[in-house]
This record gives structure tokens, sequence and C-alpha cells, in this order.
């Protein structure tokens, strides 16, 4: 599955965020494996350490196992000042995890992200890659148990 997916690539440098986020998606883990990292390097032509480098450089890119649903918590001034930090409390109580950890279901992650780009409806999480605005507890609870139903049906 790592070859049909690189090869879907031409074997160019510049390729590699855009190969590193089409590995991680696949996995259902969402995280990037070491033998996906090290085969990576060997079809662009790269060292492992440079492919490696840039995989636990960027916050978008995990080595180790997530859920299925990655939740991005914005930690912006902006999010703080609208009490992000009650967002956060919210979901680690709902998930029963602290930040950075998993849920004993493997379902959700929960991230810390520097920005969303959402200031103007904050505060605000992304889970995957849908954004939500305008959290408060009723919503957030709303929310994660939609997402627990998807899993359920």
């Amino acid at each position: 599955m790592i070859q049909e997916t690189l090869k879907t690539f031409k074997p160019e440098q510049q390729n590699l965020l855009q190969i590193l986020h089409a590995l991680q998606d696949q996995h259902p883990q969402n995280y990037l494996t070491e033998q996906a990292l090290e085969e990576t390097a060997r079809y662009l032509k790269l060292t492992k350490s440079s492919v490696f480098g840039v995989a636990r450089y960027y916050s978008m890119f995990s080595t180790t196992p997530r859920g299925r649903y990655i939740i991005r918590i914005c930690a912006s001034p902006v999010c703080e000042l609208l009490k992000v930090n009650t967002v956060i409390a919210h979901l680690e109580q709902i998930l029963a995890i602290k930040t950075g950890e998993t849920s004993s279901d493997g379902l959700f992650t929960l991230e810390l992200s520097e920005c969303l780009g959402q200031c103007q409806e904050a505060p605000s999480m992304m889970i995957n890659d849908k954004v939500y605005n305008n959290l408060d507890a009723n919503r957030i609870k709303t929310i994660i148990n939609e997402y627990k139903q998807k899993n359920h049906d």
C-alpha cells in the first residue's frame, strides 16, 4: 500500500509533504510508520534522517499511533481570550483523556494547534478536516456524540 501511494507522486523532493500527508491519511491510526518514512526516503532519494526530520518538525504529522479522529484545539491568543481553556477542559472530561493522548476506544486524539485561522468565530476546534466554531460545553458534547454515533451505526 505504501508503494502504491508513493507511485501516485513524481519522485521529486518537492512532493515530500504531500506524500507524507497521503501516507498518514491512509493509515487507520493516522500516523507515519517507520517503514513508510524509510520507503519515502528511498523513493525520493533522500536520507532517512531528512525525511524523519520533516515528519517530526511539522505538528500535523505524527510518528506515533493516534485516534481515528484528530481533534485540534486552537490555542492562539484570540482563542485564549475567548476561553479556549474551558473548551480543552470540556473535551478532556468528555473523552477522559488529557491533551496529547488518545481515547481508550482509539477514536479520538486531542492535540493543540497554534492557529486554525478562525479568529472571527473563536473558540474553534478541528476534527480531521472539519472546523467547528463558537464552541461552548453543549456544542462540544453534541459534536463528540455525533462522532461517537457514527462508529456505532
